[in-house]
């Protein structure tokens, strides 16, 4: 879970396939669409869902992460995230996750395995940080060739 200044993510349009984009994290691909209904192929996730995916992988992995380091006996974990975006466009974007963990834990070890979740960095980032987004638009005349 690095803080990395360098670029991370590339998204690229997959023209054979609509409004299909591929994106790529170092060595890591995946399909991003939009609904049928809205003019895509739902071929994969929309970008709501990978927000709201990114939220529900940090808590499972720092949970584990936090168990494995404290020798908590954690056998599964799964995290379930429901979105709520009824007042997204009014400024409010509601996120429940539902974790549910396995093992053989005391009530002390799961309370204590809430309580990290909610400290996940991607917890924190979208609650407790101010964003900045700068977009450029680059002439691809200009832009070096991909060989």
């Amino acid at each position: 879970m690095s803080n990395e200044t360098s670029p991370t993510v590339q998204v690229l349009r997959d023209r054979t396939a609509g409004m299909r984009h591929i994106v790529h994290v170092r060595d890591h691909i995946l399909p991003t669409d939009i609904a049928v209904a809205d003019g895509g192929g739902d071929t994969g996730p929309d970008p709501h869902d990978l927000y709201d995916s990114a939220l529900g992988a940090c808590k499972a992995l720092t949970v584990l992460w936090y168990a494995r380091k404290k020798g908590i006996p954690v056998e599964d974990i799964q995290v379930h995230i429901t979105r709520d975006g009824s007042a997204e466009r009014a400024g409010t974007y509601r996120l429940a996750a539902e974790l549910r963990v396995t093992g053989d834990l005391t009530d002390a070890q799961r309370r204590e395995l809430l309580s990290v979740a909610d400290k996940c960095p991607v917890h924190k980032l979208m609650t407790q940080v101010t964003t900045e987004i700068t977009t450029t638009l680059t002439d691809p005349a200009a832009a070096p060739s991909a060989t």
